[in-house]
């Protein structure tokens, strides 16, 4: 009995130190600052402390890597969701985006944070202070569907091209 339970416990540091030797990536390509969301909108400096706070980690290329980010397999778990975030919304990228994107994106902002779906369940877990009070979710709907509107509105000048 004692020298099975070695044995599984050989294995299962083997194997534990094995999976550290697949790192995932963990880069925070560069930002281009005249790019982000706060240049290219109106975002109050209040909505800007959230999102710093609340989003940035999974939805920016400023994101903090904490120390469980290096051991796998949580390591993988973290790249992934960051990975998932980032192409569903950067906010470091945001001028890149096509108008018709950009109001879909505020509407999906407004519409998860309202929902109470942003941020994950399982960042909170580890972020407590990433939670988002009764105030935070009115301000960032509030923001997003101005913006939404303000975005979606026609272009007054397209009358004049035809």
């Amino acid at each position: 009995m004692k020298k099975s339970l070695k044995w599984t416990g050989i294995t299962i540091l083997v194997v534990g130190l094995g999976i550290q030797l697949r790192q995932p990536d963990r880069t925070n390509p560069s930002v281009d600052e005249s790019k982000t969301i706060y240049a290219s909108m109106k975002v109050p400096p209040e909505v800007k402390a959230v999102f710093e706070r609340s989003c940035n980690d999974c939805h920016s290329h400023q994101t903090r890597w904490p120390w469980y980010s290096y051991i796998a397999p949580a390591s993988w778990l973290v790249a992934d969701d960051v990975k998932q975030g980032r192409q569903k919304l950067n906010l470091s990228t945001w001028a890149d985006y096509r108008k018709n994107r950009k109001v879909n994106r505020l509407e999906e902002i407004g519409d998860q944070i309202k929902n109470k779906e942003m941020p994950l369940p399982k960042y909170l877990l580890l972020h407590p202070s990433a939670q988002l009070s009764a105030s935070d979710l009115e301000l960032i709907t509030q923001w997003a569907e101005k913006e939404h509107d303000r975005l979606a509105e026609p272009d007054s000048t397209e009358g004049e091209k035809k």
